[in-house]
Parts: structure tokens; sequence; C-alpha cells
């Protein structure tokens, strides 16, 4: 006999969700001690890795979901989206207050003038409207077939954020976004595959061999 994987009651989906929320906001801690010699650089770079950690986290919840049949997991998927804008969120935060003292123009001319500065800005922007449409109410008035086209963005997203840290970091200094970067593509390699294999097999309903075709006479 076949074991049922094992499935939350609403109640325990909502404790193992504040439990993954409470787990998600620890790394938060150090940036409330000691920042070390350079602070501004060490708050963009934690919330930085953070970003990317919650994106490949978020990522990884659908390939774990078919690996284990386990089909509540993507009941987690939205929280983790979120948890990534607000970490991508305070790593934007930090470029403004830190760098530039919230100077837009300050802020627009360091965009223009440094390739991997607008790569991250921009993955920051696409973010926005992922975040800005997670609710169910927000899938209701797009419906499904534009919200799932619209957040089919993240993949962008990470590939974006992926050369974003490349590109910041010196060459001498590269196993951590190298190994980002292979992380990413394992993933994007899984979806791609899983995307080839609905496109090969038959249509729902078509059997293979021989048809019965029948014909019904109308009623008058």
């Amino acid at each position: 006999m076949k074991n049922t994987p094992w499935t939350p009651s609403p109640a325990q989906l909502l404790l193992i969700k504040l439990g993954m929320v409470g787990l998600c906001l620890l790394p938060l801690a150090p940036l409330f001690g000691d920042l070390g010699p350079n602070p501004p650089e060490f708050v963009s770079r934690h919330t930085g890795t953070w970003t990317f950690n919650l994106l490949l986290l978020t990522l990884l919840v659908s390939p774990l979901r078919a690996w284990t049949g386990l089909h509540w997991l993507l009941r987690l998927r939205r929280s983790l989206g979120l948890l990534t804008f607000f970490y991508a969120l305070l790593h934007f935060a930090a470029f403004a207050l830190f760098e530039h003292e919230l100077e837009v123009r300050a802020m627009a001319a360091d965009i223009l003038e440094r390739p991997f500065i607008a790569v991250g800005f921009v993955a920051f922007l696409l973010l926005i409207p992922l975040a800005l449409t997670s609710s169910n109410r927000a899938i209701a008035r797009l419906g499904g077939r534009r919200w799932q086209e619209l957040h089919r963005s993240i993949y962008l997203i990470g590939i974006l954020s992926a050369l974003h840290y490349l590109w910041l970091t010196k060459i001498t200094a590269y196993y951590y976004p190298l190994t980002y970067s292979i992380l990413l593509a394992l993933l994007l390699a899984w979806r791609v595959g899983e995307r080839l294999k609905k496109a090969s097999s038959p249509a729902p309903g078509f059997r293979g061999g021989a048809q019965t075709i029948r014909f019904f006479k109308e009623k008058p």
C-alpha cells in the first residue's frame, strides 16, 4: 500500500509559516550588533546575501514539492517571496541611505555609471510588482494565466541577481558568487526539464492506437 504524504492541518500550516518567517528574520540580528570597521559595506553585503539566499529558497519550493510529493509546500512559497523582497528592500535602502544619503540625483548617476548597480537595481524593480501582486485578490484580478506569466519574471530576477553578485566581487573572491550561480543554474535547469517533459507528453485525454468514433443522432 502506498503511503500518503503527510499534509498539515490549517493550524499546523500556520505554525509552520510562523516558524519559517521567524527563522528567516534571524539574520537581521547581526545588524543590531558590532558592524565591523565598515558598517555600510557590512549591511549592504549582509542584506544582499540574504536576499539571494531567500530567492534560491523560493525557487527550491517547486522541486521539493515534486520530489517529496508534499504539495502543501507551495503554500510557503508566497511568504518566502515576500521575505525575499523585504531583504531586497533593506539592501536597496542601505545603498540609498549609506552611500548616497537619499540624494536621488547621486543614486541615478551611480546606477548609470556602474553596470553592476544597474543590474541589481533592475532586479529590485522587477521584484516590486511580484510583491504587490502576492495576494489572492491580485490573482483574482489578474487571472491565473496572467498572474503566472508575471511571476515567471522571478527567473530573470535570479539571473540578474547572479550577474550583480559576480560583477561586484573581485576575481580572487569568486567562490561564493560562483556557488550561488551554479545553484541558480541547477534550479532553472530543473524547470526547463519539467517544461520539456510537459511539452513532449501527450495531451490530456489522448490515447495511443486506434480511436473509436461514435455518431449520435440529434433529437428532433
